[in-house]
């Protein structure tokens, strides 16, 4: 069957995905998914796919190439190995056309059984684990599609512990055998089961919030489920409904330092730690942002989706520029979720956008890409470093557009119009309807709720690359709050433009700002040795503050294991300044109820 039979098939959006039954489907009659082990600690699962009731001379197998919610190329055929076929116990041959599909040659069999096995030892939002302790799956890893019966029901078994639970978005409807609508919930559907596993659930307009966790630490539920309940009911506020019927956040509580989330249909995969740290407020800050922003992709990704990728093609990119959108204004939504129902104070909140704003204004990048052909580009480098200044993030940039056009809307319209009504827009046209939109669709809701001076946003802002912080100063003026810069206190950022990574090994250069002394010296990744001939240990600042800078420093280095000296020479020019939002001491009483009706916080 041809290439495109998977991009044919279309997975019904905004449908009650846990309402349905196939009662009248004998067990033997479904597309089924077998997972076993013998041993955990290799971290090898057996998977034995059944394809019953064939039709096809020829079948083909797809294995996707990549996952939503990380939109790059990530070949999950490279964990596969030993993939064979048979029908009734005799082989039957298989082979290998591309990089992830495979042709069956299957002839008159009817019913087929397809062998494998699958590396499980990635521990993320998006990989799949097998130990000793657990079995953690993202099917969309390891499971392969039937090409032309994606739509028929799927049967998921595992072959597990008798005493191991199962947190899964799917529901069970025996003991270790869950069941999927159709190919696309079955992928879109991670799980976790184990005999270790921890849940709590809340209730929100009916609908049951399940959180369970996975790991070594000591949740405090009652803090937990009274937060989560709270950003809960604000984002079901914003759009009216929810998409599904009951919802699952499945935590990874590791051991070590980590942050990650991946959003699916009716759950999210948060891995997170270190767990004994969960309940202190660094971390806990941590754990409220990703649920909140993987629930606002409940709406915004997972039912709301460009129209590039509607559906989703597995085989290849799914190129799309309204990154922007699915991703900036998700993020934008996270942390102000939060404030607005109160789980973060104003305090809070304006913390976690003055991180924001700082990891804009250091990436000198935001002067050569714009965020829409950077959203094009993700396919290419959007998860990595990339080359110094080329790309902005679709993430960080994406969430200052989207505050900078909620705080444009309410001045222009007197509050009578903000973000969230684009948002309600897209998901009553758009995502309940299960149509994708485009850029356009999206600039004209925008344009329909402030009018046709929005043309000039889209110019400079999201096609463009024309600085931010004038307008972004003058918006949150609106609201009685001032954009604020000041250079940065660090001498070497400051003063010559280069920023560094120190621990007790090394004292590294990192970032260097474009036409600063440092840029005219110094390379990424020199290993800074000393400064001025006095050996440096973690102490470049105060090695820094205790000199005449106006005559200068030496540097040595390693450049390439070679051993290096060079000299810097400070201009009349500030290199990297840092940038936080205050409310204004003499904001007007206005300003100060527009502040009201945006954060819904006193001023």
């Amino acid at each position: 069957m041809a290439r495109a039979a998977t991009k044919a098939f279309v997975p019904e959006l905004n449908t009650d995905y846990l309402n349905f039954t196939t009662d009248a489907i004998p067990a033997n009659a479904m597309i089924r998914h077998h997972l076993s082990y013998a041993n955990p600690l290799t971290h090898a699962l057996d998977i034995t796919l059944t394809i019953p009731d064939n039709e096809q001379q020829t079948l083909y197998l797809q294995l996707p190439a990549w996952r939503p919610g990380r939109y790059e190329l990530q070949h999950f055929a490279q964990k596969l190995g030993g993939v064979t076929a048979t029908s009734n116990g005799t082989a039957i041959p298989v082979r290998k056309v591309t990089k992830d599909r495979w042709l069956v040659e299957a002839g008159s069999a009817e019913n087929i059984e397809v062998r494998y096995s699958f590396y499980a030892r990635q521990m993320d939002g998006g990989g799949s684990w097998l130990d000793e302790e657990q079995l953690y799956l993202n099917g969309i890893n390891c499971l392969m599609a039937v090409e032309g019966r994606e739509h028929e029901s799927q049967q998921l078994q595992l072959a597990i512990p008798a005493d191991w639970q199962i947190a899964c978005g799917l529901p069970e409807t025996e003991p270790h055998s869950l069941l999927a609508k159709d190919y696309d919930q079955l992928v879109d559907s991670p799980l976790i089961a184990s005999n270790s596993l921890k849940k709590e659930t809340y209730t929100v307009a009916g609908i049951p919030f399940h959180i369970w966790i996975q790991g070594d630490c000591r949740p405090g539920w009652e803090q937990i489920k009274k937060d989560f309940e709270a950003f809960t009911k604000e984002q079901l506020e914003v759009f009216g409904d929810f998409p599904v019927a009951d919802y699952h956040y499945l935590n990874q509580i590791l051991p070590y330092r980590t942050y990650h989330g991946v959003e699916h249909v009716n759950s999210t995969v948060i891995t997170l730690g270190p767990g004994e740290l969960l309940m202190t407020p660094p971390l806990y800050k941590e754990f409220l942002g990703v649920s909140s922003h993987e629930l606002f992709h409940a709406w915004n990704v997972k039912q709301i989706r460009p129209k590039e990728m509607l559906p989703y093609d597995f085989t290849g990119e799914n190129y799309f520029r309204t990154g922007y959108v699915a991703e900036g204004i998700t993020t934008y939504y996270g942390d102000y979720m939060l404030a607005r129902s109160g789980v973060f104070t104003a305090a809070q909140y304006f913390e976690e956008l003055n991180t924001t704003l700082q990891r804009y204004f250091t990436n000198h990048s935001r002067n050569n890409m714009s965020v829409a052909d950077s959203s094009f580009d993700l396919w290419l480098d959007g998860y990595k470093p990339g080359i110094p200044d080329r790309k902005v993030s679709i993430y960080i940039k994406g969430a200052l557009t989207a505050l900078l056009l909620d705080l444009q809307l309410r001045r222009a319209t007197g509050n009578h119009q903000n973000l969230d009504t684009v948002m309600q827009h897209l998901w009553k046209e758009f995502g309940k309807r299960g149509i994708g939109y485009t850029e356009v669709d999206y600039k004209q809701l925008v344009l329909r709720a402030g009018g046709e001076t929005f043309e000039t946003y889209f110019e400079r802002y999201i096609e463009g690359t024309a600085p931010i912080g004038g307008a972004l100063d003058e918006a949150l003026g609106f609201v009685g709050c001032t954009l604020n810069s000041e250079k940065s206190a660090l001498l070497y950022e400051s003063v010559f433009g280069f920023k560094v990574i120190a621990d007790a090994q090394s004292t590294k250069v990192t970032a260097i700002a474009p036409n600063s002394p440092a840029s005219e010296a110094l390379s990424t990744d020199d290993e800074l040795i000393a400064l001025n001939g006095r050996k440096i240990e973690q102490n470049l600042q105060a090695l820094l503050a205790d000199m005449d800078l106006a005559q200068g420093i030496a540097l040595t280095l390693f450049r390439n294991k070679q051993l290096r000296r060079v000299e810097l020479r400070p201009r009349q020019q500030t290199y990297y300044t840092r940038y936080s939002i205050s409310k204004k001491p003499d904001a007007t009483d206005a300003e100060k109820q527009n502040f009201r009706l945006w954060l819904k916080q006193d001023f």
